[in-house]
């Protein structure tokens, strides 16, 4: 048998679980404060309203979560089991296509949402008083929906390539770049709900080109062109999970 440079078949479970586990969880917690620090600052700055419009809006979060955890997901657990095996080949076919289908979901729904934005916030369940704040602070958040996705699920394959600190720090960077900019846009420039989306959606780019440098420069799996053509079966067993 041919030896292995993959951590995850040579150290020790227990150090594995401590190295790649408290990592996930930060970036998990993290994650969540994109929307509580949005709602703190639009509570202060805008009001009731701004607080009722990122209700109305969050739906469209939670649907874009969604898909990145099941792409994101299925992507890492299936790639890990092919790498483990020894099917170098396979495993990038599978990380190529989760991360093509992360891409092309993430503009899917950003295009969906800015075609469709007033019934989707009526159906979201937005007022006549809501709507004018709700409308304004989605169609610039469904521009980071992207970004989005692609860290979202895509730092569930950097985990898997074995990098779950970088894969922390992508989190990490775009939260704590919103929550300076939260405040800056919201009482600074006195962008009211405009501020507080585009502080988000800045933080999400950020993450975001993070997440495409390390497929760029930083991975150790092996991605070639071809890998990221998207193939049925692959992406089957990726949702599959």
């Amino acid at each position: 048998m041919e030896k292995t440079n993959n951590t995850l078949a040579t150290e020790p479970i227990g150090k594995l679980i401590r190295k790649f586990a408290v990592p996930a969880v930060v970036s998990m917690l993290v994650s969540s404060m994109y929307n509580i620090v949005d709602q703190i600052f639009i509570g202060q700055g805008v009001g009731m309203l701004g607080n009722a419009a990122t209700n109305v809006a969050f739906p469209v979060t939670i649907i874009a979560t969604a898909v990145s955890l099941l792409l994101g997901i299925g992507s890492a657990a299936n790639y890990n089991l092919e790498a483990g095996a020894g099917k170098d080949e396979q495993a990038s076919e599978i990380a190529g296509t989760g991360l093509t289908s992360l891409v092309v979901s993430g503009l899917v729904i950003a295009v969906i949402i800015l075609v469709f934005l007033n019934p989707l916030l009526h159906a979201f369940g937005a007022t006549k008083d809501i709507l004018p704040y709700a409308r304004d602070y989605t169609s610039i958040t469904a521009l980071g929906i992207p970004f989005f996705v692609l860290t979202t699920g895509g730092n569930h394959l950097i985990r898997a390539d074995g990098s779950p600190i970088y894969s922390m720090v992508c989190m990490m960077t775009g939260a704590v770049l919103n929550t300076i900019l939260d405040p800056l846009f919201i009482f600074g420039f006195h962008w009211g709900i405009k501020g507080g989306a585009i502080a988000t959606v800045i933080g999400q780019v950020v993450s975001g080109f993070l997440v495409i440098l390390y497929f760029a420069k930083f991975r150790k799996m092996e991605l070639k062109t071809a890998s990221f053509r998207p193939k049925a079966l692959h992406l089957k067993r990726i949702v599959s999970l």
